[in-house]
């Protein structure tokens, strides 16, 4: 597992343990923190080595490699452009290369981002996407698609047994409070009562999956999806930015209102994943109601923060 220190890995690792596996979490701890994984350390079946992937691996064997490793948050990635490119180039190649030695079944984590500020609504896998190729986020996005295309490349010219899944917005416990992604934002602001802020006119749309409805998913597309098949993991539901952060202030009992700043650069306008291949394929989709996910996210950042229990 690499990235398993960071949000969505540590809670792969715990369900991976909860199955019986035997979990080497690899992490460099740029993004991620041993704090997600301190409760795992107590497992005999858990092992934590930090390790950066970009370096090779020649003394470590796999029967499943899920990939994970990388800044995921416009905030990280836009900080660390030039270590977010050699992980999803470099560092896939050789968690390809390890995959291949040992005949392990192998799981690139890519993201919606790969579609840009898409011209079709909602994005099917088949949708190639709209992006920017030397703007300010293509480290990010462009990296991705290269991960993409060098996992398609093992599978058509060595066999590798590998997929591809395309991540939408994911939320839930041991995200980063200080990550810039929306939900930690939009809830950590409710929860201080201070104004949510709001990026542009709050019009742009994005939809919302809880942790533990992607782990599911992500569980679901290593075990029975095929090799050479990229599946969309999300929650279908969209909803415009600012009637988002009108809920989340009323869920989380906030009077302070919102406040607004200007659109970031090559900020997307929408965002909802089409998950139809998922639901024949993998027979998932997501099952977290939203008020009982943000409400499960509210409570963690409540006693990460040290905010009263109770709002």
């Amino acid at each position: 597992m690499t990235g398993g220190a960071g949000f969505i890995g540590s809670h792969l690792c715990a369900a991976l343990l909860d199955e019986g596996h035997r979990v080497i979490c690899l992490d460099d701890l740029s993004t991620g923190t041993e704090e997600n994984i301190a409760s795992l350390r107590e497992n005999p079946r858990f092992t934590f080595r930090q390790h950066d992937v970009v370096q090779p691996l020649a003394d470590l064997r796999a029967d499943l490699i899920f990939h994970l490793a990388s800044p995921a948050s416009v905030r990280d990635y836009l900080s660390m452009p030039i270590a977010t490119i050699k992980v999803n180039t470099v560092g896939t190649m050789n968690m390809l290369e390890l995959a291949r030695r040992h005949g392990a079944r192998f799981l690139y984590t890519s993201t919606s981002e790969i579609y840009g500020d898409p011209l079709v609504h909602p994005q099917p896998e088949t949708y190639w996407g709209n992006v920017n190729p030397i703007g300010p986020r293509a480290c990010y996005d462009e990296s991705k698609r290269v991960g993409e295309a060098t996992t398609f490349e093992f599978v058509r010219s060595y066999g590798v047994d590998a997929r591809v899944v395309r991540i939408f917005n994911t939320y839930g416990p041991h995200s980063r409070p200080d990550d810039g992604r929306i939900v930690p934002n939009f809830v950590i602001q409710a929860l201080k009562r201070e104004p949510i802020t709001i990026y542009g006119d709050g019009s742009q749309t994005r939809s919302f999956c809880y942790v533990s409805d992607m782990v599911t998913g992500l569980m679901a597309a290593m075990s029975r999806g095929p090799a050479g098949e990229v599946f969309n993991l999300g929650n279908p539901d969209e909803y415009t930015v600012l009637d988002f952060a009108h809920e989340i202030a009323r869920q989380l009992g906030s009077d302070a209102g919102v406040v607004y700043h200007p659109l970031p650069v090559d900020d997307p306008v929408q965002r909802r994943p089409d998950i139809t291949k998922a639901r024949q394929w993998l027979g998932w989709e997501p099952m977290m109601p939203l008020a009982d996910g943000v409400e499960r996210t509210a409570r963690w950042f409540r006693q990460l923060l040290g905010l009263p229990v109770t709002a």
